[in-house]
């Protein structure tokens, strides 16, 4: 079995640059993995992830997002991808990986060009069910073509595309609820409701919990959960101060800015209510419960309402637009997960959930060895 050197890349944003690590994580685990090297832009957080891998070293690109409309911007930017296509073409030579791996975006765009150039076999992975530019651009030559939604199957052109849901962590395939829930002191025989917005946060989605942690707690007996975003959390401790000054003495309501590790919140609840983020939705499905989806409504290409209506149709999610979500909009959203409609859903998820995505992309990555 010889050892088997990897070019990773993804990056800008987090939907990019998460599931390429946590294929990256995968990877390090292989007797036959003898090096990887991350591409992807000194500028960007997928820099300061890769300083946490002392096994992993990374190649820096300057580049970014190429400029949608006609200037001076589209010269400088062309300048940049040159050079930075440049030095892609040089890691190739100096290197020579075994396999190429990118999740897409801006970032990937140097390497999947400089791969194409010398004739070397890559696999994209595309994680929303629109894919990006560089994900349409490079699917024709890609070796394999990886998507997490099925919806994506239709806009790209490949002959060998397989779904296989976002790569998300190992410890989501191996935590209980019942752990879940111990780890956070909740009670085992509480429903729980858990609410979030990303590590920054949705505004629209704090307000609305902050007038019904109330009724929720008291009314329906439920455990609430609320993932505020780091930059909120003291605005909401302000506003539940003014409305309901009693929540600190109430034992179901846990607030937090932010959870490092999302499976546990995850895992122990019933209800999520949420973004339509690619990586959180197949966070979500791995963790089964029934969800209640938000998209944000400026994402790029308006692709979390498409990865929301997506979710929707697989029976494991209702939708609520942005625009609507009061809080007697969301209760009522709340109301319709009586519990014959918790077990439907909760069942439908199971039927939906990828087994284990991460472990079918890597055996599918080393397939393009040649």
């Amino acid at each position: 079995m010889s050892n088997k050197t990897y070019f990773i890349s993804g990056g800008g944003t987090g939907g990019h640059i998460y599931p390429a690590f946590t294929v990256v994580d995968s990877l390090l685990k292989e007797e036959d993995t003898q090096k990887i090297y991350f591409i992807g832009n000194p500028k960007n957080l997928e820099y300061e992830i890769a300083k946490n891998y002392p096994n992993v070293e990374f190649l820096p690109v300057d580049v970014s997002g190429m400029p949608r409309k006609i200037s001076f911007g589209i010269i400088k930017w062309g300048v940049q991808f040159t050079f930075a296509y440049l030095k892609a073409l040089s890691y190739l030579r100096k290197y020579k990986p075994d396999a190429i791996f990118t999740t897409g975006g801006y970032v990937s765009a140097p390497i999947v060009t400089a791969a194409i150039t010398l004739h070397k076999p890559y696999m994209i992975h595309d994680c929303d069910s629109t894919p990006g530019l560089v994900s349409k651009l490079a699917a024709p030559k890609a070796k394999i073509v990886s998507v997490a939604f099925e919806n994506s199957k239709k806009l790209l052109k490949s002959n060998n595309i397989i779904f296989n849901g976002n790569p998300i962590r190992e410890v989501f395939f191996t935590v209980t609820k019942e752990e879940a829930k111990s780890r956070l002191n909740i009670p085992s025989d509480k429903k729980v409701i858990f609410a979030m917005g990303g590590s920054q946060g949705a505004k629209t989605i704090n307000t609305a919990m902050i007038s019904l942690l109330k009724v929720l707690t008291e009314e329906f007996n439920a455990y609430v959960i609320l993932q505020t975003g780091k930059k909120n959390f003291d605005e909401v401790l302000t506003e539940l101060d003014k409305i309901y000054p009693d929540f600190k003495n109430n034992n179901n309501i846990m607030l937090r800015p932010y959870f490092d590790e999302m499976v546990y919140p995850l895992k122990a609840s019933d209800i999520v209510i949420a973004r339509a983020g690619s990586l959180s939705l197949s966070e979500i499905l791995q963790c089964r419960p029934a969800s209640i989806l938000i998209p944000y409504p400026y994402a790029a290409q308006d692709h979390q309402r498409k990865n929301a209506k997506e979710m929707c149709d697989r029976g494991v999610s209702l939708y609520l637009e942005d625009a609507d979500c009061t809080a007697e909009n969301l209760l009522e959203k709340i109301k319709e997960l009586d519990d014959d409609k918790l077990i439907q859903m909760q069942k439908k998820a199971d039927e939906s959930a990828q087994k284990n995505p991460t472990r079918e992309i890597v055996n599918q990555l080393k397939s393009t060895i040649e």
